[in-house]
């Protein structure tokens, strides 16, 4: 697609991906994001006058019907994984994602995609995985040809799983293994998910299609905590929390919603992580579209070194002489 394309929540960590993407195919793009300022760096990601950068708020119709003026297509990459005053998930997830589809649909926009997650499911016990589904369906409602994307766990410079255990691991002798550990994840990495998230506003035979994107390898979650401690160089002991006893941790992670830190783990999240979140089959991915998952091995170590005792510098730290 070489028109304008809009992307809500274009200055996240998979939005900004999305952005480079479309860049990179020769789009024009305009990032509408609720804080302009966290999109100051984006335009330097193409030619002078290729990026926009402009305020607009999923809640409020009059912004969001400024950011699509004039656009071909549209992608909504705006998401919460826990909520926090008013943006909570019903606001975004599907009042937000149902207000971008329907004003796109007024305008005329041609081409639209919106980010859902792996494990949308309108009768989880998860508010996350129910509203997931519900933006899902809000959508399709205005944009009927509006392709889906189900990403499973995403994983890259600034993701909120890796960087997040490792950063416990920093200061805590123990990581939790909720739930024993078993849940499985099909990690997939966030430049894989913008390419083809790039690759499917500008192909019209990907119009109506649900896709689930997953890595080449399925890990169990004590597994994904294994490679990541090997990574950084951190022996760490791996402590199983039942569920019940994490569902009790997880409230009193959501008591931090209006903390600026946030929390290891929510309630929602404990129950999410009851289900498996791993591909399905018949459903296309990445493949299809004639991309080749990126494995977990090879990216981790170029953001996570910083994790290391020695940071980038342990490999030769390691293996210079003892004196």
């Amino acid at each position: 697609m070489k028109g304008l394309v809009t992307v809500f929540g274009g200055s996240g960590f998979l939005g900004s991906q999305i952005v480079r993407a479309l860049v990179r195919q020769g789009a024009r793009v305009r990032v509408a994001v609720r804080n302009p300022g966290r999109g100051y760096r984006l335009p330097m990601l193409g030619d002078v006058g290729q990026i926009e950068v402009v305020q607009a708020n999923i809640r409020d119709q009059a912004s969001v019907a400024r950011a699509l003026d004039g656009a071909e297509g549209c992608i909504n990459a705006v998401a919460v994984l826990y909520e926090s005053g008013r943006q909570t998930f019903n606001a975004l997830h599907v009042e937000g994602a149902e207000m971008v589809a329907a004003e796109a649909s007024a305008q005329g926009v041609s081409r639209f995609v919106q980010i859902s997650a792996l494990g949308a499911d309108a009768d989880s016990a998860s508010a996350y995985a129910r509203t997931k589904a519900a933006g899902e369906a809000a959508t399709l409602r205005h944009q009927s040809q509006a392709v889906i994307i189900r990403p499973s766990v995403i994983f890259g410079q600034g993701d909120s799983f890796f960087n997040r255990f490792a950063a416990m691991a920093l200061v805590s002798p123990a990581l939790p293994l909720i739930g024993g550990g078993h849940t499985r994840f099909q990690p997939v990495f966030v430049g894989d998910v913008a390419a083809a998230t790039a690759h499917v506003i500008a192909e019209p035979g990907a119009s109506g299609k649900v896709y689930e994107f997953g890595g080449p390898t399925i890990y169990s979650f004590k597994e994904l905590l294994e490679v990541m401690l090997k990574e950084i160089g951190r022996d760490r002991a791996l402590i199983p929390i039942p569920f019940v006893l994490a569902k009790v941790i997880g409230l009193a992670g959501d008591l931090m919603a209006f903390s600026p830190v946030a929390p290891l783990v929510t309630s929602d999240q404990v129950e999410l992580l009851r289900s498996d979140n791993v591909v399905s089959a018949g459903v296309p991915g990445l493949p299809d579209l004639g991309i080749v998952p990126v494995p977990l091995e090879s990216i981790i170590p170029t953001y996570l070194y910083r994790y290391r005792k020695d940071g980038q510098y342990a490999d030769i730290t390691a293996a210079a002489p003892a004196r």
